[in-house]
Parts: structure tokens; C-alpha cells; sequence
């Protein structure tokens, strides 16, 4: 048997792979299981942008290889909608670069940037993407902490006392997944100036700006396009899109150049399809979010109640597709009780250890569902005992 490489060995499967397969058996055994735990919307993309898909599948010339860069067409779509909605402007022929989804993105910046050793400064809690896509670029993951009594923002004093001379990238991501804290224009520009100080390319992971979030910002917000700074964005959570995979990465053209030397090696452009749909969905107006977020809202209500229920203290400040909470002091093993809750009650969430240690208090509850199901999973729990 050939072994599997080096820089593998310390990766495990994605958590939510291994999950999905252990509730799919449990549904096969015929039990009625409520996953709360995955942030995929359930609700569906624009009329307009399946209509845009149908359209374009149905022309010959559509089923070949695209454009490593995009269509011009969508480039200009995402620079018209950050001008929309973020108030930036970019230039569709050099500083944006459609994706297969930003989690594309995550791995071909690490691929394009670090060489072996090279450290990452990754936050903790964060999207375990991060740390995962550094190991197999060969990097090493540098942790900084975010801690819930100082919002879950970094300690820019802390990180500066460190040494930084190794450290190529620095992942950020506000608002915040898993902790869903938000994060002001002033801060975005004290983490744009601590990265140009230490020559540090400062990535912005921004797919949740939309979702019950009263001011979406962008990191290029009042700041111009920094040579040192790169975000990415999504369509999976802001038009409901998720399985589609559509992203983009946003940056100095030299930034943008750089990656596509990785990306155009492993992929072989979007399917056409698939990016006429996306023009489309990003033309959809304001209304289109505040009707998002009426719904998420109703959701949230709901889900604050299963948070009480289970005990647990939460912001209710918290922006995007999930509420965070903290277990209380009876709960001696978070995995514990996520096991009871999925095997006695029938209602999967996510634990925070998942996203780094600063997370081993916590749960993560999505807001995917609907209704019916976060009201049926809320009276499933009603008087459940957190201490067994």
C-alpha cells in the first residue's frame, strides 16, 4: 500500500463529512434526526438566476471550456455589486477573480504564497478550512486568540509582541463564523495598518456580511485596494446558493494574477450555466436581503428559546447563519452532550471544539431549517437536563 503524503498525516476528514455519514445511518435506521448543525440554506436562490441557468444549458456553445478568469461579464457583475452594496470600486479586468466558492479561494491563496515553513497567523475559534489549507501548502499554523470577553476580536497588542518574521498571511473573517461577532470599519483598518507594518497579507473571509447584519462591510470599505490585503466572497449564504459554488477573490491585480497561476492548474473554468445564473443573482436588490433576514430573524427567535433550554449564555448581537453559545458550568463534556441531544432527542448540533480550543465551552446552532423543524427540535429539548 503506498502511503498517504507527509503533509496529509496530521489532517483529519472535515468534521461535517464524518457527521453527515452517522446521521444518514441513523435516518436509515428510521430515525427522525433535526440536523441543526450545517450552515447549507435551505431556502432557494433568485427565480431569475435559475432561469438564467436553464437559459444558458440550453445553447451548444455553453458546454465547453470557459475562461480560467470568468466571463467578463460576471467579473463586472461582482465589481457593480461591491459598488452596490459596499460602497468599493474595483476593476473587473484586474482585481476580481471568480471562484468555484471562496473555499476554492482559501486553498489556491495558500497554494500561490507560502513556502515550506512559512507561518499563518489563523484565528482560534475560525473555519478549520484555514489551518487545513495551510498544512498541505506546507505552512505552519500560527494561532491567535479570540476570546469572548474581548468580543472576539484580536489582540493586535498581544500578536505584535510576538515574533511576526515568519508569518506570510493572516486569515480574518468578520462577521465572525463560528462566534457570529461583527466588527467595526475603525478595527478593519487597525488590521488592514498591523499587517502593512509586518508585511503580512491580511486575507478577509467575508461570506456572511449579508445575513442579519445591519451594515455589510467590506475590507476595501474607505481603505482603497491595499497591495498587502485580499477578501473573498460567496454567493452560497447571501443568495442561497451553496451547492452552486460560486465565490470570488477580490486584491491588487498582482494578487489576483498570482493566484490564478494555481487556480488555472487544477481547474478548468465555471460552467457557463452557472455564471450567467450568478449575474443574475447578483443584480437582486436590497429587498432581496431584507427578506432573507426577516425569515432568519423568525429562525433566530426560535433558536434562542434551544439555547435557553439547553442552559447556554449567547450574544444576541451575533450576525450571520448561526447562534453561538456558551454551555453552563454543569456540562462537563461538550461532546457528551452533543451525543445525548443526537442519539436521545433526535437534534444534531455542532460543538465549538471543532473550530480550536477557545471554542471547547460552546455549541453552534443553524438557522437552516425551518420553522416547523427548529419548533419541533425546541420541544424536543424542553426540560432536557444538561448535567447527564
Amino acid at each position: 500500500m503506498i502511503n498517504i503524503a507527509e503533509r496529509l498525516q496530521d489532517i483529519q476528514e472535515y468534521y461535517f463529512s464524518k457527521k453527515l455519514r452517522e446521521i444518514a445511518l441513523l435516518k436509515a435506521e428510521g430515525k427522525d434526526i433535526i440536523n441543526l448543525g450545517i450552515g447549507s440554506p435551505d431556502m432557494p436562490p433568485p427565480q431569475k438566476a435559475v432561469n438564467a441557468l436553464n437559459e444558458a444549458a440550453r445553447h451548444q456553445a455553453a458546454h465547453g471550456y470557459q475562461s480560467y478568469k470568468g466571463i467578463p461579464e460576471l467579473r463586472k457583475a461582482f465589481c457593480d455589486w461591491y459598488e452596490n452594496h459596499y460602497k468599493v470600486s474595483l476593476n473587473p479586468e484586474a482585481e476580481v477573480l471568480p471562484l468555484m466558492g471562496s473555499k476554492e479561494g482559501i486553498t489556491y491563496i495558500s497554494n500561490a504564497y507560502l513556502n515550506e515553513g512559512d507561518e499563518v497567523l489563523i484565528p482560534n475559534p475560525g473555519y478549520p478550512a484555514y489551518a487545513a489549507a495551510t498544512r498541505i501548502a506546507g505552512g505552519v499554523v500560527k494561532l491567535y486568540e479570540l476570546k469572548e470577553e474581548h468580543g472576539w476580536l484580536p489582540d493586535l497588542k498581544a500578536l505584535q509582541d510576538q515574533d511576526l518574521s515568519r508569518v506570510k498571511i493572516m486569515w480574518i473573517n468578520y462577521p465572525h463564523m463560528p462566534s457570529g461577532a461583527k466588527i467595526s470599519r475603525a478595527k478593519l483598518k487597525e488590521l488592514v495598518d498591523f499587517s502593512g507594518r509586518n508585511g503580512i497579507l491580511l486575507c478577509h473571509d467575508n461570506p456572511y456580511s449579508f445575513i442579519l447584519n445591519d451594515v455589510p462591510l467590506s475590507i476595501f470599505s474607505g481603505e482603497g485596494i491595499p497591495e498587502h490585503v485580499l477578501e473573498l466572497n460567496s454567493l452560497s449564504k447571501s443568495h442561497n446558493m451553496a451547492g452552486w459554488r460560486v465565490g470570488m477573490v477580490a486584491g491588487h491585480r498582482q494578487h489576483i494574477e498570482n493566484i490564478l497561476i494555481a487556480k488555472s492548474n487544477v481547474d478548468s473554468g465555471m460552467f457557463l450555466g452557472i455564471q450567467k445564473a450568478a449575474i443574475e443573482a447578483l443584480k437582486m436588490p436590497h429587498q432581496w436581503y431584507d427578506s432573507l433576514n426577516q425569515t432568519y430573524s423568525a429562525r433566530r427567535s426560535v433558536v434562542w428559546k434551544i439555547m435557553e433550554e439547553l442552559k447556554c449564555s449567547y450574544s444576541r448581537e451575533q450576525a450571520g447563519l448561526f447562534v453561538w453559545g456558551r454551555v453552563g458550568k454543569d456540562v462537563e463534556e461538550v461532546s457528551n452532550l452533543v451525543d445525548v441531544l443526537l442519539y436521545k432527542m433526535g437534534v444534531f448540533v455542532t460543538p465549538g471544539f471543532i473550530f480550536g480550543t477557545n471554542g471547547n465551552r460552546y455549541i453552534r446552532i443553524s438557522l437552516c431549517s425551518d420553522l416547523g423543524q427548529l419548533e419541533e427540535a425546541l420541544e424536543r429539548i424542553k426540560g432536557f437536563n444538561t448535567s447527564k
